[in-house]
């Protein structure tokens, strides 16, 4: 049984991923209506990863025999700036993700639940990834100054990314 201060801090973070999934959604209509078909593929591909992260939070709840109370979730931007705005946009959001993870890390602790504790490392080990793959990627839309021909040949490569559920590895 989870703890009572685990499991409010796990429900929260539930909402905070479907609010993630909400935030890279708009994201990706934003890429669709400016053209960039390419980007709004890479951020649906994101929108599935962050369902994918709610639903493990979901599951977890559910199999320590404590109980999941979704909130309403908060309104995200339909507009932006500019590509190199939305992914200076998406870094902020990563970090702060990872904040969020490691202070349900700090609250397991604090709590002596392990196997949450053991349960979250495997997202602290993939907020290092999401944020080095944003940063990459701002870095090189940084390079080309967000337009030209260097974001055309980018909006191409994103098209190629696919779903591959990262909580099971399929």
């Amino acid at each position: 049984m989870l703890k009572e201060a685990v499991n409010k801090a796990i429900n929260e973070q539930i909402n905070a991923e479907f609010h993630s999934a909400y935030l890279y959604l708009s994201m990706s209509a934003y890429f669709e209506a400016v053209g960039l078909s390419g980007f709004a593929n890479w951020m649906k591909v994101q929108y599935k990863e962050e369902l994918a992260h709610a639903q493990k939070f979901f599951d977890y709840v559910n199999d320590r025999g404590a109980r999941v109370i979704l909130a309403p979730i908060a309104e995200v931007p339909a507009e932006f700036n500019e590509v190199v705005d939305v992914f200076e946009k998406t870094l902020a959001h990563e970090q702060n993700v990872t904040e969020r993870i490691n202070n349900l890390m700090d609250i397991s602790i604090a709590e002596s639940d392990h196997a949450t504790k053991s349960f979250l490392q495997w997202f602290l080990d993939e907020q290092v990834e999401e944020e080095n793959t944003v940063d990459q990627i701002l870095n090189n839309l940084k390079m080309i100054n967000g337009e030209g021909q260097g974001l055309l040949m980018m909006d191409r490569e994103m098209m190629n990314r696919t779903f591959s559920d990262p909580t099971t590895g399929a």
